[in-house]
């Protein structure tokens, strides 16, 4: 049984995976004896995973794990696989932001965001020129002519948008 002193309340392999995913760093110790369980846990948590279909470690890379075991380069390795896992998730990351900014390049959303506001705008204006219980409905021509221009005007500039981003 895992008991977390942080929470103050018991815990599961799978509280202490979430914990990992979400970034939080933890240590296990034994209660009885003080002895360091972080590594062994961790290693449970893969066990557990992998057991249940969330296969992620070819089975070729465990059979050269274990190969090491015992080897004269055994000491080398923990550092080379943190260091190849450090750099892996570092390119991940690069790549992310590198999709992020061609998506946001190839919407321009922006440019979406501010057509967007116009029709908004254009929608909200006819809807008062058609609505009997609003005072932008007025009998004088001037008034409605001015609107009707100023709708062609908006449809204008948007027409010039889409144009731009086409």
């Amino acid at each position: 049984r895992l008991y977390d002193t942080g929470r103050s309340s018991y815990v599961t392999l799978d509280d202490l995976y979430e914990m990992v995913k979400e970034g939080h760093d933890f240590v296990v110790y034994d209660a009885k004896t003080g002895e360091d369980l972080t590594r062994s846990v961790l290693t449970q948590i893969i066990v557990d995973k992998e057991s249940h279909g969330e296969n992620m470690l070819p089975i070729g890379f465990l059979r050269q794990l274990i190969g090491f075991y015992g080897d004269n380069i055994q000491s080398l390795v923990p550092n080379y696989l943190e260091h190849s896992l450090d750099s892996f998730t570092q390119k991940q990351d690069d790549f992310r932001k590198y999709i992020n900014r061609s998506i946001e390049g190839m919407f321009a959303v922006n440019a979406l965001e501010e057509m967007n506001k116009r029709n908004m705008e254009i929608f909200e204006k006819t809807l008062q020129m058609f609505s009997p219980f609003s005072n932008a409905l007025s009998d004088d021509e001037n008034d409605r002519d001015k609107r009707v221009d100023e709708i062609k005007q908006t449809i204008k500039r948007l027409q010039e948008e889409l144009d731009k981003l086409s």
